[in-house]
């Protein structure tokens, strides 16, 4: 049986004060709390991502990644960027009904909703709560266009919704696979599925009739970019229409429970990869500025992005299909017809 994981986070910078524990770390229990919140879309305003409108029904994520860019979130509550983002999860139990309030709205003009903005839509609670399940089936009744990212196998069951949605609106599904190797994959994505898995939920979507693709991210220099072309050649064989990928990214408290976790679990590589991202990132370790954070620079960046360019000119990914959205398909279901009753 593996050791259960033990507490462990970065100091909040939220917070006045920080405790160091004393002895051996308890074992993070998994603690799941309601979130109240009164809407549930977020309106994004970077010009470094490709969607205005995401969809979070949870806070925090099971699957543990350890570069998880959303990590400093929970420090916004007093809690860790380490295992209590891992282990306490918030849910928003009224997620479906906020997001119907929403496109009730004379305001809503049905754009595109990116769900898993800042944590895996489909995560372990996911089979129990079934919000994410809630949230497409009002996408779907709206006719509205939708967009998932994830790792997780629990996709799989809403396979016939998503495919109903590609039919009446638009959808598209990618799924997360940074890494070929499955044992670098349990090191750094301890609650996530195998990568076997993940490659079998996307020929199963692609059976369905669901477009779906590939998200090799983040790449990480020095570590996963010799895996581009076996993922892609991968992901073609099994059924993906797209591919994207993306640097890494180690904003604000993420930075040290990504070296934390990368010194513990392969303490022979960590120095060369750390080097390697400062390589890519003009010495330092993230640069935050809009514009940049998505972006590598230097020589060896540049041989990362030109085996991708090669790689998905190769497999025919640059010659899929236009995504840009077309006319809008948004429609609002019929009010319900009052009943008149006579004697």
């Amino acid at each position: 049986m593996p050791e259960p994981k033990r507490v462990w986070n970065p100091p909040n910078p939220y917070l006045t004060e920080h405790r160091e524990l004393l002895g051996e770390p308890p074992a993070a229990a998994l603690e799941v709390y309601e979130d109240e919140s009164q809407s549930i879309l977020s309106r994004n305003d970077s010009p470094d991502l490709g969607f205005r409108w995401s969809v979070n029904p949870y806070r925090g994520c099971f699957h543990a990644c350890s570069y998880c860019f959303a990590r400093p979130t929970h420090e916004y509550f007093g809690f860790g960027a380490g295992t209590d983002f891992e282990r306490k999860i918030f849910v928003k139990r009224n997620a479906p009904a906020l997001l119907e309030q929403a496109f009730r709205k004379p305001s809503w003009r049905g754009e595109l909703i990116m769900f898993s903005g800042v944590t895996d839509c489909y995560q372990p609670l996911e089979a129990a709560w079934r919000l994410t399940h809630g949230c497409l089936a009002v996408c779907l009744a709206y006719r509205n266009p939708a967009a998932v990212i994830t790792k997780s196998l629990l996709i799989r069951r809403d396979a016939p919704l998503l495919a109903a949605l590609a039919r009446e609106a638009s959808v598209s599904v990618s799924l997360s696979i940074p890494f070929l190797d499955e044992d670098i994959t349990r090191r750094l994505e301890p609650g996530a599925p195998t990568v076997r898995r993940r490659f079998e939920t996307m020929e199963l979507l692609a059976a369905a009739g669901v477009p779906v693709g590939i998200g090799v991210a983040p790449i990480i220099p020095g570590l996963n970019d010799a895996d581009i072309p076996g993922l892609l050649t991968e992901a073609r064989r099994r059924g993906a229409s797209f591919a994207f990928h993306t640097i890494l990214r180690l904003p604000g408290s993420v930075k040290a429970v990504f070296l934390h976790r990368l010194k513990d679990e392969l303490p022979l590589r960590a120095a060369k990869i750390e080097r390697r991202i400062r390589e890519t990132r003009d010495g330092r370790l993230y640069d935050s500025r809009f514009g940049r954070r998505h972006e590598g620079q230097g020589v060896y960046w540049k041989t990362v992005e030109r085996a991708w360019e090669v790689w998905t000119r190769r497999l025919g990914f640059d010659r899929d299909e236009d995504t840009a959205p077309g006319p809008s398909t948004f429609r609002p279901p019929p009010a319900p017809q009052p009943e008149f009753f006579f004697s």
